[in-house]
């Protein structure tokens, strides 16, 4: 059981730091790299998105290599890989050469969600909970990625962001080999074959083909539009509140200390939505988190000041709430065998669309400002609230229908 706990949180770890790597360069091009290249804001976050893109596309083979070689192993990877990633790009002195040490980090980002997910849910009957856990780790990656660069910014420059947090990446990773090592003899957990062979029907569903078919249509469609809100909430809103929180807050550590205390404290949420999937339908839990992010986007409109920290807090909270989501149903319908996969299926599809929205958020940025993303995003969780209302009233662990 101890080993179970430190694995866990190993994963855990794991989840903080693919979220904090890659919303490292939101905070920089924001608060600083604009500056001190001589572009607009609207002009040099395209770069980022060679990174986001292979945050999706990398997806796949990593789950399939995790699912036919070793899950843990691969975890290994992704713990050194991004860190020597990092630190890499702090090299970097061209927007050219800030892209493809963008794009190196996000291959190695890739790894997490397909093998890290599949291992916090292997065996379990109830995901919501775990899930929440590790969905609270990555939320507060989020916030510290905002928290962690603007003090870095401010007290040792910008490259000081991509080394600080690659050096002690890499040592992780290097602590999480000797712990695998140390019990190997005893233990094969990973290993797609034999984990399967041990939880046979654990979070599987029986739901029958049609509606198997239908609620994965359902986590496609609500997973990609909901790549578009949460891409377009915490990569822009460091300079959401640069722009509106003019009166309370001036340097770049003050602006990450407010993104850090919305990130933070909406990642929470995520252990309520865990609780409540655990233990209501899905459909309802699911329906409701959909409804309150339109009503909240549609009131951040023109906000600023106070009033737009209050709301910022609220809809982050939803946006939060509804990730653990997608996950468990993913959870309730896939094998072991192929639990990898459909999560690499379903991330590449969240981090593709969140590729394609940085473009689109400079774009709408430099033409109407922030209140028309808001007006995008208050549309974009009604149709997600639409697609909700088509699940089935229940998706319950049992037999494979595939």
């Amino acid at each position: 059981m101890p080993r179970q706990r430190l694995n866990f949180l190993f994963l855990n770890v794991g989840h903080f730091f693919d979220h904090l790597f890659m919303l490292i360069f939101a905070t920089v091009a924001a608060l600083r790299l604009a500056g001190e290249w001589g572009m607009s804001y609207a002009a040099l976050i395209p770069y980022a998105t060679p990174g986001f893109v292979a945050f999706g596309i990398c997806a796949i083979p990593a789950g399939w290599i995790a699912d036919k070689w070793s899950r843990e192993a691969m975890m290994v990877v992704f713990f050194t890989g991004i860190g020597a990633s990092s630190i890499a790009t702090a090299l970097a002195d061209t927007p050219i050469g800030m892209a493809i040490g963008l794009f190196t980090i996000g291959v190695f980002a890739a790894i997490y969600h397909p093998v890290g997910l599949a291992l916090v849910v292997e065996g379990r009957e109830k995901t919501g909970i775990p899930l929440a856990i590790n969905g609270v780790f990555g939320n507060l990656g989020v916030a510290a990625a905002a928290l962690l660069t603007g003090w870095l910014i401010d007290t040792g420059g910008w490259r000081s962001a991509f080394v600080l947090p690659g050096a002690v990446s890499i040592a992780i990773g290097i602590g999480y080999a000797g712990f695998l090592w140390a019990g190997r003899a005893g233990s094969a957990v990973g290993r797609t074959g034999e984990t399967a062979v041990r939880s046979p029907g654990a979070g599987v569903s029986s739901i029958g083909r049609a509606a198997f078919l239908r609620v994965l249509s359902i986590i496609v469609f609500t997973t990609a539009i909901g790549g578009l809100i949460f891409q377009s909430t915490t990569f822009a809103l460091p300079k959401v509140f640069d722009e509106r929180l003019a009166g309370l807050a001036g340097s770049a550590t003050e602006i990450g200390g407010y993104a850090f205390l919305v990130f933070g404290v909406a990642g929470l949420a995520q252990l309520v939505v865990g609780y409540l999937v655990d233990r209501r339908s899905v459909r309802t839990v699911f329906a409701f988190v959909a409804g309150l992010q339109a009503v909240l986007f549609a009131v951040m409109y023109q906000l600023t000041g106070l009033a737009a920290l209050v709301v910022a807090l609220a809809f982050m909270l939803v946006v939060f709430g509804q990730i653990p989501i997608n996950d468990v149903l993913v959870g309730r319908i896939a094998s072991s065998a192929w639990r990898s996969r459909l999560y690499a299926i379903r991330y590449i599809v969240t981090f593709s669309v969140m590729a394609s929205t940085i473009p689109v958020i400079a774009g709408i940025h430099a033409s109407w400002g922030f209140s028309a993303l808001f007006a995008v995003m208050a549309v974009a969780a009604g149709c997600i609230l639409a697609a909700v209302l088509m699940l089935p009233r229940t998706v319950s662990p049992a037999a494979n229908p595939v």
